[in-house]
């Protein structure tokens, strides 16, 4: 490939989107394994060698191109606060952080960050930015009492004593305590180093913070991570959820995990709840804390659970 215009991830890049529609038109006729293997190389002038060091799939290229308004962006990330009901009681425990970008006036949502991260190779530090913002920017926003939740990919992190200490350092800039913070794994179909994650959480829950392990029930957090791990929460896949009824074929999924779980010594939270007989019956069915649209959507503030949803808990 010919490119002309110097990115600021040291890849040689084109003035126009034009080579970022050719390249798609080339990879459309492959499947996606057959993308993976096709691979190209930058060169500074029309007539200069490839550079073989930075070899990548095409349609990484494709992805970077068509995503060259991610650096910019990430210089603008905010944190939306979708809260997390405590079933027994129908108080908060605490909020998730959703990062976001706001780019050109819109709001670029955390799949299209994580994917143009990737693709320009920018993974990790992304990771920590992330982290970091959150902290930054959610933890000052919070009750007393109330659990921040931050997802974070245990595979950018290569050693826990200096990849973490960012991440402390960011508690100490907004006295954050870092018992109020648990750290929630992604992404844990692609990391199989379970010592390493071990290291990792233990490392959080050395300085006093709780981990999560997501979507249980999805094919990505097994039973395995479970037992090995031991987090101290983990969370149902919304799949496992969505439209739930009593005489569902998963509800005997559903009881086994969560029993499962709280045998092992796990709390339980049942994503995705949307509706009211969903949370009902999860609340029934043993799981200790719920989220989802029905609860409250993601806000810039921590807005406490929407007033339609406080029905399920009869006030003395």
């Amino acid at each position: 490939m010919t490119e002309h215009h110097w990115h600021s991830d040291g890849v040689w890049l084109p003035r126009t989107s034009a080579t970022a529609a050719a390249l798609e038109a080339i990879l459309d006729p492959f499947t996606s394994v057959e993308r993976a293997e096709l691979l190209a190389a930058p060169c500074a002038a029309v007539h200069a060698r490839p550079d073989m060091w930075q070899m990548a799939p095409l349609e990484r290229w494709a992805q970077r191109l068509s995503t060259d308004w991610f650096f910019a962006a990430a210089q603008q990330l905010q944190f939306h606060l979708q809260p997390v009901a405590e079933l027994h009681t129908g108080r908060v425990y605490g909020y998730e952080a959703l990062v976001r970008a706001d780019w050109n006036g819109a709001l670029v949502g955390a799949g299209p960050l994580l994917q143009a991260a990737a693709a320009h190779g920018q993974a990790r530090a992304f990771d920590a930015l992330a982290r970091r913002g959150a902290i930054r920017q959610a933890a000052p926003l919070l009750n007393d009492g109330e659990i921040l939740f931050i997802n974070f990919a245990p595979g950018v992190v290569y050693n826990p004593d200096v990849c973490l200490q960012t991440t402390f350092q960011a508690c100490r800039e907004v006295g954050a305590d870092f018992s109020q913070l648990l750290f929630e794994v992604t992404e844990s179909e692609a990391f199989p180093d379970l010592h390493l994650l071990g290291r990792i959480l233990e490392r959080y829950r050395a300085e006093g913070a709780q981990v999560a392990l997501d979507d249980l029930g999805a094919g990505h957090t097994s039973l395995t991570f479970l037992a090995q791990l031991r987090p101290d929460i983990v969370k149902l896949d919304r799949a496992l959820i969505r439209d739930l009824h009593g005489a569902d074929p998963r509800v005997p999924l559903i009881l086994a995990l969560i029993q499962y779980a709280h045998d092992l010594g796990i709390r339980v939270v049942a994503e995705g709840v949307e509706t009211a007989s969903e949370l009902t019956l999860v609340r029934e069915l043993g799981a200790d804390y719920a989220q989802g649209y029905y609860l409250g959507r993601p806000a810039p503030a921590a807005t406490g659970l929407r007033p339609e949803c406080l029905t399920a808990w009869p006030r003395a």
